[in-house]
């Protein structure tokens, strides 16, 4: 393993040793790369299938399910929409989003809209429902055990995270043949929410920027999760726990004939929840970097502009 590699951890360590190791190398470096997850390798496997399938659909066919400055927050999102926070170009990818399913008149609905389905290919609602119920089990664990890194109960962001705004995003990144010289499957930038679940790192572009200023490549072995810290959970944490620049490069020469897939599951908390620095986090040594608290979705929806998804 070279020197500054991300570890791999297993979650299947005793909950103790886990915390500590996640939150080692979460503290260290904004990632960790989890193994032995426990989500269904076949489940996985008809994801990537049908990811696939509907990214290979006509574009204008896929645009039947795009929604105009919506936010993104459901359906497709079309090549080049999204930009990065302060970037000069968009990125060279496109997306889906599935998000929870809440019952009718939940009082969450004016700001998490139903899913958007289409109507090929076949079994995608079942299994991306099924996926996302898979992630968000997962991400309860993670959680559990980044609050026991903390000093926090073990179930502390059980409430907060109860109904949250967590999303699934499907990406693809199409073949980069004539890739344009000032942009990137996706430029530096950092992420929302409280944690992001990955699956398809495997495939070489995912970096992260280290502490001295050179871009470190996030490797997993195959079917591992990389897990990290989203822009919420930093606030919380007062930077205890950094959200880290990330980018995803344009592929080296031989592989620019190919596409790149990915599955990014952004767990998120409830729109209400009123993010406050945890008193745990702020000493005299470090003091409260965010004394100003905001929602979750009032923090959402300034990202969203700034990232050119919402006007």
């Amino acid at each position: 393993m070279p020197a500054d590699a991300i570890p791999t951890l297993s979650i299947d360590t005793p909950e103790r040793a886990f915390a500590e190791a996640l939150g080692a190398s979460l503290r260290r470096y904004g990632f960790a790369v989890v193994a032995d997850h426990g989500i269904d390798p076949a489940l996985i496997a008809r994801g990537w299938g049908l990811t696939e399938a509907f990214f290979a659909l006509p574009e204008a066919r896929k645009r039947r399910w795009y929604t105009a400055r919506a936010g993104g927050a459901r359906g497709y999102t079309p090549f080049r929409t999204e930009i990065a926070k302060g970037a000069a170009a968009h990125d060279l990818k496109e997306f889906w989003h599935i998000g929870r399913d809440l019952p009718a008149g939940h009082p969450h609905s004016a700001t998490m809209p139903p899913n958007v389905w289409p109507d090929a290919p076949g079994d995608f609602r079942e299994t991306f429902t099924a996926l996302f119920a898979a992630f968000d089990r997962v991400g309860a664990r993670l959680l559990s055990a980044i609050a026991t890194d903390l000093g926090l109960p073990a179930d502390w962001f059980a409430a907060p995270t109860t109904d949250g705004n967590s999303v699934l995003r499907l990406l693809h990144y199409p073949p980069l043949a004539d890739a344009p010289a000032d942009a990137l499957r996706a430029a530096p930038h950092e992420d929302i929410n409280l944690i992001t679940l990955l699956l398809g790192a495997e495939e070489a572009g995912l970096e992260l920027l280290s502490r001295d200023g050179a871009w470190l490549p996030v490797s997993p072995p195959p079917a591992a999760l990389v897990v990290n810290i989203g822009d919420m959970l930093a606030r919380l944490s007062n930077d205890v726990l950094p959200s880290t620049t990330h980018r995803v490069r344009n592929p080296s020469a031989e592989r620019t004939g190919h596409s790149r897939y990915a599955m990014p599951f952004f767990h998120h908390l409830a729109p209400d929840f009123l993010i406050a620095t945890l008193p745990g986090c702020i000493s005299a040594r470090r003091p409260n970097r965010y004394a100003q608290p905001i929602t979750a979705d009032a923090s959402l929806q300034q990202r969203l502009r700034e990232i050119g998804l919402r006007g």
